[in-house]
């Protein structure tokens, strides 16, 4: 199983949240990472939206995580879009593209954001610590 997750919200480092602290302390920090798409302010926190265009870039970070399936379901149920939820879930678990700072691209797992976000913001920046 693919065990790299790139995350790019509340579960990166410097914040005090108790699934943040849970990948920090079951998943080895591999560096920052940036996939295409445009990140919109959900509530608190952000959605990932896919898109094809060259500018638009989210930035994150890249995590191998040491118990993938044990933790992707945990995951999953933080981002209710585990077993049990009804359709169509807030996000989805997705296999994307990221690009490491040194250009090199590898597949991660990642949480895509799966409403309409038409009344939406857009963080611009692509950087959710800097919205």
């Amino acid at each position: 199983m693919l065990d790299l997750l790139f995350v790019y919200g509340t579960l990166m480092r410097g914040y005090d949240h108790p699934m943040s602290r849970l990948l920090s302390a079951n998943a080895a920090f591999e560096g920052e990472v940036s996939c295409r798409g445009r990140l919109h302010l959900i509530r608190h926190y952000p959605g990932l939206v896919l898109s094809d265009a060259a500018g638009d870039v989210v930035h994150g970070e890249l995590y191998r995580l040491r118990e993938p399936d044990a933790l992707l379901r945990e995951f999953d149920m933080y981002e209710a879009c585990g077993e049990g939820f009804a359709e169509p879930t807030e996000y989805v678990r997705r296999v994307l593209p990221v690009t490491r700072t040194g250009g090199d691209a590898v597949e991660a797992w990642t949480y895509v954001y799966n409403w309409p976000v038409s009344h939406l913001p857009r963080i611009e920046s692509g950087r959710f610590q800097k919205a």
